[in-house]
């Protein structure tokens, strides 16, 4: 899945976002599934990457909450 920019998060209703933040989280516990086993990882940096498009997620969701 590609990194989401923030003013696209934005635009998006909140079935997507929750859609993204769900596939974002299935791919980041296979990535750490991976790395607990021993595999070869593909990209060592991907882990973080997705750490922080759930966190802006997230970020937007209480934005959007206390507004």
């Amino acid at each position: 899945m590609a990194i989401i920019k923030l003013k696209d998060m934005r635009k998006m209703d909140d079935k997507q976002v929750k859609k993204q933040l769900n596939e974002l989280n299935l791919e980041l516990a296979k990535e750490r599934a991976n790395i607990h086993i021993g595999a070869t990882v593909t990209s060592p940096g991907r882990v973080r990457e997705i750490r922080k498009t759930i966190a802006r997620i997230k970020t937007i969701q209480n934005e959007k909450r206390k507004k």
